[in-house]
């Protein structure tokens, strides 16, 4: 089993977006699912180091 990294979930995040841009006329429902799941993820490992950034 690995790690997951926020680096991982920064390239996975990046890749999805890309993929929503490349093909807008496809149903994105399960990717942006996962897309608002990683962003918590990303902005609780933020939070926790103390680098949220101010809304």
């Amino acid at each position: 089993m690995q790690i997951v990294t926020e680096g991982d979930r920064r390239k996975e995040l990046t890749v999805l977006l890309d993929q929503i841009q490349a093909h807008p006329e496809r149903d994105w429902t399960n990717a942006r699912r996962r897309i608002a799941t990683l962003n918590k993820l990303i902005g609780n490992a933020r939070a926790s180091r103390g680098t949220a950034r101010p809304h």
